[in-house]
């Protein structure tokens, strides 16, 4: 499906108008809507509701649901939807196409990352509600929450405009996206818990584990929120703390950054 841009808009805000026809389509896009609003509100949601049923909700059912919100936010609605857009623009020399008129190329890939941004923010904002209006204890650092999904959605974004230097096609996607949401899932802070030491050290610098050590920090006070043995760090130790998270995020965006500038193809035949 071709981008259909709005030419006024266009001359006078490129950035601004590239967003709104990515957004038109993506809200045109069944599938992607469906994936960007059911997985990532109803599974947090489920489990946290199902967490509480028989017992008060505390900060750790919080920092769990915040988890499985950003997993499902950054992989399947950011990085997958980046990824399937771009690849889909580029095989409909849309891209080529768009970098003739007065858009400059980091605004054309800017772009298609605006539709996942929005609907994390949408997400976030319907999981939060439930899960602290429902009585839950308020969360210790709520910025590090926030700067997490922020940051989050900058970095996949990223390494989706990476991996569609070896995307052929929408559907190659399917499989060419494998290794990095199989990383990600490494980092889930409830399967790092349960790995063999020396893989869980590994794990503990992937991507996503950063973003969930961020929430549980945020949520909980502590780098783990399933480690019910750890005491609960103040909102300036949370901040002390977060150093290691936000240098594996600072590492893993400069590495994604200079593989998009290296690899990232706007035509077919280039």
């Amino acid at each position: 499906m071709t981008t259909t841009l709005p030419a006024n808009g266009f001359r006078r805000r490129p950035v601004a108008a590239l967003a709104e026809a990515e957004w038109l389509q993506f809200r045109r896009n069944k599938t992607l809507v469906y994936m960007a609003t059911l997985f990532p509100i109803g599974i947090p949601l489920v489990t946290f509701l199902v967490a509480r049923k028989d017992a008060e909700p505390t900060t750790a059912m919080a920092a769990v649901a915040f988890e499985l919100l950003a997993l499902n936010v950054l992989l399947f609605v950011q990085y997958y939807s980046v990824l399937s857009m771009v690849t889909t623009r580029r095989s409909e020399g849309v891209l080529k196409r768009l970098r003739t008129g007065e858009a400059t190329d980091w605004q054309i890939q800017l772009a298609p990352s605006v539709p996942g941004a929005i609907m994390t923010l949408a997400c976030t904002t319907v999981v939060a509600a439930v899960v602290y209006g429902t009585g839950t204890p308020a969360p210790i650092n709520p910025l590090l929450i926030v700067l997490a999904l922020v940051v989050g959605t900058v970095l996949f974004s990223l390494l989706a405009l990476a991996t569609s230097a070896y995307t052929k096609n929408a559907e190659a996607a399917q499989i060419t996206s494998l290794p990095v949401m199989m990383v990600a899932v490494l980092g889930l802070a409830s399967l790092r818990e349960v790995l063999p030491e020396r893989l869980a050290q590994a794990a503990d610098w992937t991507p996503f584990a950063a973003v969930s050590d961020l929430i549980s920090l945020g949520t909980a006070g502590k780098l783990s929120a399933v480690a019910e043995s750890d005491a609960a760090l103040s909102f300036a130790d949370s901040v002390t703390a977060s150093g290691r998270p936000f240098a594996t995020l600072a590492l893993w965006t400069a590495l994604a950054l200079v593989l998009t500038r290296k690899s990232f193809r706007w035509d077919d035949r280039g």
